[in-house]
């Protein structure tokens, strides 16, 4: 079944789960704030989103189980809910006030501030301090979806496991990457140990939580592993030329945040790594001013176009994609053909990808 039909099957399911969740959050609770809390909390989840990681959850469990049995929708929402507690963060620290095009979750508690013309506190602070709460709450949330499972507990705290693993690899990620805005002379081998936590951390995690639902033989796990990790920092590689090249009316995302915020990107990285010492030297003090004008982000974009790290990016991007590839065909004569063929088209969905 190739990825745009197994969304078709599952994401609908996914949404309807995690709706489910919220509608319980929202019947437990009698206080007004809650409700607006949870509610907003809801619409956030449900604004958007490709689900990939709990479709990869599902397809790893559909694929080595033999069954396709609903079941596994429950907990596979919990990647979910731990990936977007980390984007729900993530917003706070880049002052990104948009997320798929709508607002952050912060952000929507700071328009509410405003809205009921709250005193004592800033509406920054507000928003600030609800969507750090909003984040650790989509964490609890995610874990609760394992322990509320149909599944044996031997199984629900190995898939537990992975998750604490993952929650811990995303942060270590972040760190990394918030101390290298600051760094100069870095290598590409610096960026993929980051985004390999940050990124292809959870997305290697989904694909193990459901093949430990589906008890998979431990001989096939490191194919699996390889396969997530790779299509991981496939999808990071190509979110930032999207970041940067992407057209935001597709995207949801502006195109001179990486730039304006000196986040090293790939593209940034490449670039230092290949102009000449003049541009190179150029290229800093331009990420280095405090407050970018729009003709600044331009010479950026320039300097990345004479460096051509578009392409350098993507042919780096297809190096894992070459070897993501070779892992799911190992593991061909084992899985089902259905989630096989999901697998194959995602990988060629995330390297070409345009959003």
């Amino acid at each position: 079944m190739k990825f745009t039909e197994y969304t078709k099957k599952y994401i609908p399911k996914i949404n309807s789960t995690i709706k489910s969740i919220f509608d319980k959050k929202l019947n437990s609770v009698e206080n007004s704030f809650l409700k607006d809390y949870y509610s907003e909390l809801s619409d956030y989840f449900l604004s958007g989103g490709k689900r990939i990681r709990p479709l990869l959850c599902i397809a790893a469990y559909n694929g080595f189980s033999g069954i396709n049995d609903n079941k596994i929708v429950l907990p596979s929402v919990g990647v979910e809910f731990l990936h977007n507690a980390s984007l729900i963060h993530d917003d706070i620290i880049d002052k990104d006030n948009f997320r798929r095009g709508k607002p952050a979750f912060h952000y929507r508690f700071r328009n509410y501030h405003q809205q009921y013309n709250l005193k004592k506190m800033l509406d920054v602070d507000f928003g600030n301090s609800i969507g750090i709460i909003g984040g650790d709450t989509a964490f609890i949330l995610g874990l609760e979806a394992h322990l509320f499972s149909k599944f044996e507990n031997a199984l629900k705290l190995k898939a537990i496991d992975y998750y604490e693993q993952a929650f811990i690899e995303i942060v270590n990620g972040v760190l990394i990457e918030t101390n290298m805005v600051n760094q100069k002379n870095l290598a590409i081998a610096d960026y993929i140990n980051m985004i390999s936590l940050k990124t292809s951390a959870l997305i290697e995690k989904s694909i193990l939580i459901g093949a430990n639902y589906a008890k998979v033989d431990e001989k096939y796990l490191k194919d699996l592993s390889i396969y997530g990790l790779n299509l991981g920092i496939i999808f990071q590689i190509i979110d930032d030329i999207l970041g940067t090249y992407g057209n935001e009316k597709v995207t949801g995302k502006p195109t001179d945040g990486d730039i304006r915020e000196g986040k090293k990107t790939c593209l940034l990285i490449n670039a230092w790594n290949i102009l000449e010492e003049n541009e190179r030297i150029k290229l800093e003090n331009l990420i280095e001013k405090p407050n970018m004008t729009s003709n600044d982000v331009q010479n950026v974009k320039d300097l990345f176009n004479k460096a051509d790290v578009i392409n350098s990016c993507k042919y780096l991007a297809d190096s894992y994609f070459q070897e993501a590839k070779s892992s799911l065909y190992n593991l061909k004569p084992v899985i089902n053909h259905s989630e096989f063929e999901f697998f194959e088209s995602l990988l060629n969905f995330v390297i070409e990808r345009e959003f």
